[in-house]
């Protein structure tokens, strides 16, 4: 039986599943929350923003700003799709 996590964890046993396979508590919570909710559709392909291999490692660096991801100055363009995509 799943933990209960609260009001702010809409499905449990989703958010449980999800972190026992590495998804952070955020990323975790985004997921269980979104799946629970029948508007929202997170199997779905997302925006319509290229991949991030087409953007420019400024456009990269702006969207690690953005998300506050520590380190971002010193990252490679790689590096920095790496964080983005884990965060």
């Amino acid at each position: 039986m799943a933990k209960n996590h609260g009001s702010s964890i809409k499905d449990d046993e989703t958010y449980e599943a999800l972190r026992d396979d590495g998804y952070g508590k955020e990323a975790a919570a985004r997921i269980a929350n979104a799946q629970a909710n029948d508007s929202q559709h997170p199997s779905k392909k997302g925006g319509k923003q290229p991949p991030y291999e087409k953007w420019t490692k400024d456009e990269l660096y702006d969207r690690a700003q953005e998300l506050d991801i520590d380190g971002r100055s010193d990252m490679t363009k790689d590096e920095l799709i790496d964080a983005l995509r884990s965060r």
